[in-house]
């Protein structure tokens, strides 16, 4: 598990991937399952030899000499005392495939003389059956345990909560040093995963597979795909991208700075949802963004009165047009998305050059604002963008409501 990083899936353990976002250390956390909770696989234990899991037998001979021959099925306290013996070999972190061994190896030992083979196994089956049942109630405690551990750590990382020392401490147990700098990239898709969904896994076990000896961390957050990864590996981030936009059909990825230290991964993460939600805004399709490609809109939006006066002096004018803003802001969005070239504008809103050329001069004579002229352009195009983050004229320039 060295060197490997979580997936919580929140998808967990190698969650998705099958692989363990507290893998790091925790035998307890290998994940079999691809789901949100991590459960015990035998790892390193499964090499493990009889002996080693034969305090977790205590008991099983006298039963078998005694149950076997009568072909008695076990007693109730018998049965809890296999329950016990195996809560206790799970919270030890024994390997299942050893514990069975062991059991199996103790029967063929300790083979009472003449009795009927059918009721040897079945008191066999009866004492590893109480003792499975004990194992597994123990280990879905344990992955609780290790649940809530694990989802604290990455709400604390991504928000920048509590003390960074520690923070960086809790960190190399799910597989990252925060002496580097990291940067994140968010994949959102058309709908929101858990740990139960079937992209998360798929997308973690692309990632796991490639990069199984980088210290990188996956979960999911909020209905969305997280990955963390040293900021000098951006193969992973783009690897990630690429995998999140094929499992998901249609969803962005965006990738945010790389920083240093605890407080830079939350910095990074807010910089990936930023520019996720700057492309909802702004109508950007690219299914890969990077927040250092856009630095302007922050800048635009960090000033929210400048941008709404900037607007309103500027582009409310067009609200005088019949049919309203909508069409001539468009004609403008579509102007100076390519380049100021009339031609391709006119053909991306399906008009003629003249139907064009006609819009942009209402544009002139309702704002006195040139979109051909230079220095009018500018303050044009400024003012569609800022439109576009502010969400008018859908949104009233006052509106109370989520600031960009």
């Amino acid at each position: 598990m060295t060197g490997r990083s979580i997936v919580d899936q929140s998808v967990t353990g190698r969650g998705a991937a099958g692989r363990s976002e507290a893998g790091q250390g925790a035998e307890a956390a290998r994940s079999a399952t691809h789901q949100g909770a991590t459960s015990h696989s035998d790892g390193g234990h499964e090499t493990a030899a009889p002996s080693t899991a034969a305090a977790f037998l205590d008991g099983f001979e006298r039963i078998l000499a005694e149950a076997a021959p009568t072909g008695r099925r076990l007693t109730r306290d018998e049965v809890e005392s296999r329950r016990a013996l195996g809560a206790r070999a799970a919270e030890a972190g024994h390997g299942w495939r050893s514990l069975v061994r062991a059991h199996l190896v103790a029967g063929r030992e300790n083979w009472p003389r003449g009795a009927d083979p059918d009721s040897v196994l079945t008191v066999v089956e009866q004492a590893v059956d109480a003792f499975a049942d004990g194992y597994e109630r123990a280990q879905r405690l344990v992955v609780r345990k290790e649940e809530a551990t694990r989802r604290e750590f990455i709400d604390d990382l991504l928000h920048g909560r509590g003390d960074q020392g520690q923070l960086a401490a809790r960190s190399e147990r799910f597989g990252l040093r925060l002496s580097r700098a990291h940067a994140v990239a968010v994949a959102e898709g058309p709908e929101k995963y858990d740990e139960t969904d079937p992209v998360p896994r798929q997308v973690a076990s692309a990632l796991f597979t490639r990069f199984e000896n980088r210290r990188i961390l996956f979960t999911t957050k909020d209905g969305r795909m997280v990955c963390i990864a040293p900021g000098d590996q951006d193969d992973v981030l783009t690897y990630f991208a690429k995998h999140s936009y094929a499992a998901t059909g249609r969803g962005q990825v965006a990738i945010g700075r790389s920083r240093p230290g605890t407080v830079g991964i939350g910095h990074s993460y807010e910089e990936a949802l930023n520019a996720l939600d700057v492309a909802q805004r702004m109508g950007f399709d690219e299914p890969l963004l990077r927040a250092a490609d856009l630095l302007v809109f922050p800048v635009l939006a960090r000033d929210r009165q400048a941008l709404v006066d900037l607007v309103s002096s500027t582009l409310v004018p067009l609200e005088q047009a019949r049919g309203g803003a909508g069409p001539l802001l468009d004609t403008l969005t579509a102007y100076f998305d390519t380049g100021c070239v009339a031609a391709s504008a006119a053909r991306r809103l399906s008009l003629s050059a003249r139907a064009l050329t006609y819009r942009l001069e209402r544009v002139h004579t309702l704002t006195g604002a040139d979109p051909a002229d230079p220095a009018d352009r500018y303050t044009l195009q400024t003012a569609v963008l800022g439109a576009r983050l502010l969400d008018w004229p859908r949104r009233p320039l006052n509106s109370t409501q989520r600031q960009p």
